[in-house]
């Protein structure tokens, strides 16, 4: 069952979620839920977890919890609670599952963070992430619906986590600190924060499991605007493409493409290969940043100033039509 699926799916239920107080809850495919506390502040709600993608346990812990973190970042928020989930095989070393903790420990201490608890279950493979809570003043909250005809698109990562994920499990490359898509993977977004609220960014959502151009589509739907997307001003982590070249394309890359295809247009001249990254599944990915025009500079000059030195212009919202432009 593929991701838009599990959405629909999602969308079926009644979760009985008409409260005057929750500001933001499934209607548009965000990364995570807010709901008021009084009239300047609320809390931000995101769970996430999944099965490692790299080797070493505490890296994966590491990488677990930033992504987990990283919905709040994108909310405009800040992390303060944070509660383990872990699913454990009992054929594994407990020292495994003690560096796992470690490494996730050590992530939410660096975002000021603190883990409060959890809970874990015996399953088949491991698996690690987090439920984590975050506080934002209502009038900064960055939701993905909000995006304009006329503002920039700002990428603040490279792409291309889930293609090195492949390599790394094929022994084709090292799945260490120095691995450039682990780097990636590591950092934190919480250097975004303060320059968007700086510069007036209407909308913001960060970059994981539906891979860049499966976020597009969710922003574009969320704000009923056509976002076209600059394919050669993509920031991809380096050495990337030779191994998608190679054929390490991960699966869900084809199931995005399956789930989102209809809602882009891409131009015929376009290399398969770039289409694949495109919709490469990243894990603890950059944010996506809808900003207005006249701030775009600005904004960059501050993401930069503030250790962001990989961000990006990649696109602008172009219409109001909900779509996905690729050129």
């Amino acid at each position: 069952m593929g991701p838009k699926t599990l959405s629909q799916v999602l969308r079926q239920v009644d979760f009985f979620t008409e409260d005057e107080d929750l500001l933001i809850g499934l209607g548009t495919a965000d990364d995570a839920t807010v709901y008021k506390i009084d009239e300047e502040r609320a809390i931000i709600q995101s769970v996430d977890f999944f099965t490692p993608v790299v080797n070493d346990p505490y890296i994966f812990g590491q990488v677990a919890a930033a992504n987990a973190i990283s919905d709040i970042y994108a909310m405009g928020g800040k992390p303060f609670l944070a509660m383990n989930i872990v699913c454990f095989p009992s054929c594994l070393e407990d020292e495994v599952l003690v560096e796992i903790l470690k490494g996730g420990a050590a992530k939410v201490k660096e975002a000021g963070a603190t883990i409060a608890g959890g809970h874990t279950v015996k399953d088949d493979e491991p698996k690690y992430g987090l439920s984590v809570s975050g506080f934002v003043q209502r009038e900064n909250i960055l939701p993905n619906s909000k995006a304009k005809k006329g503002d920039k698109l700002i990428l603040t990562k490279p792409i291309g986590t889930g293609i090195y994920a492949s390599a790394i499990k094929g022994d084709l490359c090292e799945g260490g600190k120095n691995n450039p898509a682990v780097r990636n993977m590591l950092t934190l977004n919480d250097k975004a924060v303060d320059p968007m609220h700086a510069n007036n960014v209407r909308s913001c959502t960060d970059v994981t499991g539906f891979g860049l151009l499966g976020h597009m589509v969710e922003m574009a739907r969320g704000s009923n605007s056509t976002l076209t997307l600059y394919s050669d001003k993509v920031p991809f982590i380096e050495g990337v493409r030779d191994y998608a070249e190679m054929g390490l394309v991960p699966g869900g890359a084809y199931d995005n493409k399956d789930n989102f295809l209809g809602d882009t247009d891409i131009a015929n001249d376009l290399d398969e290969v770039v289409i694949d990254m495109l919709f490469d599944p990243q894990t603890s990915g950059g944010l996506l940043i809808s900003v207005p025009e006249d701030k775009a500079s600005d904004l960059l000059i501050d993401l930069y100033a503030n250790g962001v030195e990989e961000a990006a212009v990649i696109g602008e919202v172009t219409g109001e039509k909900a779509k996905v432009i690729v050129e």
